[in-house]
């Protein structure tokens, strides 16, 4: 007797729908994820830990720094914060006179809508110093600063400005020194003496007349140090271009590399 012949049994079409595709996009993500994970990690390694990009905002640091400069900024050198926390990583250099340096700034009490922004600054002063100014030249420990930097070539503003942010800095004001007594209300060109504490820094803009620094908000803690910036990688005219599109049509090529110091 002829044995029946079995037929295959028809493929279910509802497992074909449902299986194919989610095997598909399991190994397409899985491809995915191997693609660009170590590329993303590798990046957020560098910027979290190492390098990370800053952009110049304002005409503060005229003429080390430009509106429009786009700066890499070493973050290793002061030591990184580990990312969601407060802890601070160590060092390999502490922050030294003369250095241009970013940093998350003080509380600023007269914009709450961004009251710790970065910044970038000169760092004048460290702690143990007697600082002052007298006729807009700024004193560190008893010897005038010239300001270098091509800076005497940016404009003057009000040198007799008043501002009640200045009111913190009576708090650090020293009384019968050789550097004489501090006025009964400080200027924007006429302060101190102040002893800066341990453990914290001055910063002042190099385009003096132009910038919201130490002299408003105070003096900026060890911890509250950044980075420093090392070079500028790209740079355009951000500030008083005539041309349409300026970050493409009026690009600064002599800027590009320009080492910060």
């Amino acid at each position: 007797m002829a044995k029946k012949k079995t037929e295959p049994k028809p493929s279910s079409t509802v497992a074909a729908a449902r299986g194919a595709p989610a095997r598909g996009f399991r190994h397409h993500l899985v491809a995915l994820v191997k693609g660009w994970g170590p590329p993303i990690l590798i990046f957020l390694f560098f910027r979290t830990f190492l390098i990370e990009a800053y952009r110049i905002p304002s005409g503060s640091m005229i003429p080390t720094m430009l509106v429009g400069d786009w700066l890499f900024v070493n973050k290793l050198r002061f030591g990184p914060v580990i990312p969601f926390t407060s802890i601070k990583l160590p060092s390999y250099a502490e922050p030294e006179r003369g250095n241009v340096v970013v940093f998350v700034s003080p509380p600023q009490v007269d914009q709450p809508d961004d009251p710790t922004p970065v910044l970038v600054k000169r760092l004048v002063a460290i702690g143990g110093d007697t600082v002052y100014m007298r006729d807009g030249v700024f004193h560190l420990n008893g010897a005038a600063q010239r300001q270098g930097y091509a800076a005497s070539h940016n404009p003057v503003g009000d040198p007799s400005e008043v501002h009640p942010l200045y009111e913190w800095q009576h708090r650090f004001e020293v009384k019968g020194t050789r550097f004489g007594a501090p006025p009964a209300q400080p200027t924007h060109d006429n302060w101190g003496p102040l002893v800066i504490p341990p453990g914290y820094f001055m910063m002042l803009g190099d385009n003096r007349y132009q910038s919201k620094d130490s002299r408003y908000w105070g003096l900026v803690p060890r911890a509250n140090i950044y980075g420093r910036p090392l070079f500028v990688y790209y740079s355009y005219n951000g500030d008083d271009s005539d041309r349409p599109l300026p970050f493409l049509t009026d690009i600064r090529w002599g800027r590009i590399g320009h080492w910060i110091e």
